[in-house]
């Protein structure tokens, strides 16, 4: 044991001091102290001048600083800002200091220290939503000061039971991350389930809530997304609301919520702004979609490669008539169309949006004419491409959409390699995956598998509000009723 010890002081760091953080600090430029020469209690003033309000400084903290003060503490006592410390603890301090707070000592004097916040706030304010746009509802969106982002869900959830916890992620960015949930509903299990997987973060860097979701994922290999993220902060409101827990990180306009399915994915916050038949239609026109957009190009390489029997007469002749000039084989033919979409889509999305969107436009009109008339393609065959990329665009989470759209190519080499029976191994292999696939340990497949019937009220349909009188029974939460009938009977005799 002696022996072990001394080996573990020999390998130890030596103990930071507050000389030695000050030392740290005073090599950059944008490091800036200060000696008052006041009689009785000269101080020395420190801070960042890059990382503080110098208006605040001047306004809030030198005029109030007293200069018959004896001790730090009477030092700062008058300073009207509620977040101000004596510290002694130099990890600490380094800490305060780097977040924007001014530095007090007395002058030859380092062992203790007032810590001041004057951080600069230099976030944008609260725009509409750009990524999850809807026509009704709110439309207000998370902005990157957490602070802000936190007093946008508040306003939705106004009570003590909703919960937030302080964490900190990175050992070079030391990002603050908030952990939301709402006591008495959300299951403690998923509360203790994101709280661990953050605290075991050991990565370096941390700057945004999505590479957050990433490291605590429960499948990092797989490439559905297990974690919502969103920047609507009604949205949030509603899944705490749901027994959901949610974290945010400082810096990042959007939120990470689950445990969540894949249902889920493909259900947009509007859907319950509009009646539930309306809602329902257009839900299940997303499934659809989905649907269509990964098995139409696999279907047509199939069939043309190896099933022309399938193909009814009359449109075969059309299909001959468009191919008859096309010396590329299907597979090829809509590797280059699918991939051609694809440069478009990535290059408007990085252009300026209106130098985008015209790309986007005119590239795939010139391109997709120049192409049929070159005899690249067949119309046939553009069509379906441009119909199936359209339909990749329903899904309402964008996460969800890359996975679509990565989806179609495994499922075409298998449709050029195996025809049908290729396209029927790989939706297995899919099923299979799915079913094995857990978000925050939940299952992913959920009302489907394990079959929750209940919950499918709110799945592939959108069911009247009165018929959800519960929530979802993924997440396990403490109180599941959400409609109290004998109440909403009672007053509805009332009102009659």
């Amino acid at each position: 044991m002696f022996f072990k010890w001394l080996l573990n002081q020999m390998h130890a760091k030596p103990k930071l001091t507050v000389a030695d953080v000050l030392s740290q600090c005073k090599q950059s430029n944008d490091y800036t102290e200060f000696l008052n020469h006041q009689k009785g209690f000269p101080y020395i003033l420190s801070y960042y001048e890059t990382l503080i309000d110098a208006d605040r400084l001047n306004q809030d903290v030198t005029p109030y600083l007293k200069k018959e003060a004896k001790t730090l503490e009477e030092l700062i006592e008058d300073v009207p800002i509620q977040n101000k410390e004596i510290s002694d603890d130099p990890q600490q301090i380094k800490t305060k200091v780097m977040q924007g707070f001014v530095l007090l000592r007395k002058k030859g004097e380092g062992h203790e220290v007032a810590l001041i916040e004057v951080t600069m706030d230099s976030g944008r304010e609260v725009q509409r939503p750009e990524v999850e746009f809807s026509v009704s509802g709110p439309q207000e969106s998370f902005v990157e000061a957490l602070q802000i982002n936190i007093n946008l869900i508040r306003k939705r959830l106004p009570m003590p039971q909703l919960k937030v916890e302080q964490l900190t992620v990175g050992q070079l960015t030391k990002t603050k991350v908030a952990l939301l949930y709402i006591e008495g509903i959300a299951n403690e299990e998923n509360v203790n389930t994101i709280r661990q997987r953050i605290d075991k973060i050991e990565f370096d860097q941390v700057v945004d809530s999505n590479s957050l979701a990433q490291m605590i994922t429960d499948k990092s290999l797989s490439i559905f997304p297990q974690l919502i993220n969103t920047e609507r902060p009604e949205r949030v409101a509603a899944v705490l609301a749901e027994g959901k827990v949610a974290f945010l990180c400082d810096g990042s306009p959007e939120v990470i919520f689950g445990p969540s399915t894949l249902v889920e994915f493909f259900s947009s916050l509007e859907d319950y702004y509009l009646t539930w038949q309306i809602a329902t239609f257009v839900r299940l026109l997303r499934f659809f979609s989905v649907t269509f957009s990964v098995l139409s190009t696999p279907v047509y390489i199939a069939v043309l490669t190896f099933h022309y029997e399938l193909i009814p007469k009359d449109l075969l002749a059309t299909i001959i008539a468009s191919r008859s000039n096309i010396p590329l084989p299907p597979f090829i033919e809509a590797i280059i169309l699918e991939l051609t979409i694809e440069l478009l889509r990535e290059a408007g999305a990085r252009l300026p949006m209106r130098v985008g969107q015209t790309i986007g436009i005119v590239g795939g009109i010139v391109i997709g004419q120049a192409s049929v008339e070159a005899g690249l393609t067949s119309n046939v065959l553009l069509i379906i491409v441009a119909l199936a990329a359209l339909a990749s665009f329903t899904t309402p989470v964008y996460q969800m959409g890359n996975t679509i759209r990565l989806l179609r190519f495994p499922f075409m080499i298998a449709a050029a390699a195996l025809g049908l029976i290729g396209i029927t191994v790989c939706t297995i292999y899919l099923i299979v995956h799915l079913l094995r696939l857990t978000s925050l340990g939940r299952p992913y497949l959920q009302p489907i598998y394990p079959f929750r019937f209940k919950d499918f009220r709110d799945a592939f349909v959108r069911m009247p509000f009165s018929w959800m009188a519960e929530r979802p029974q993924l997440t396990r939460p403490k109180d599941r009723g959400r409609l109290n009938f004998f109440r909403a009977n009672e007053r509805r005799d009332i009102d009659e």
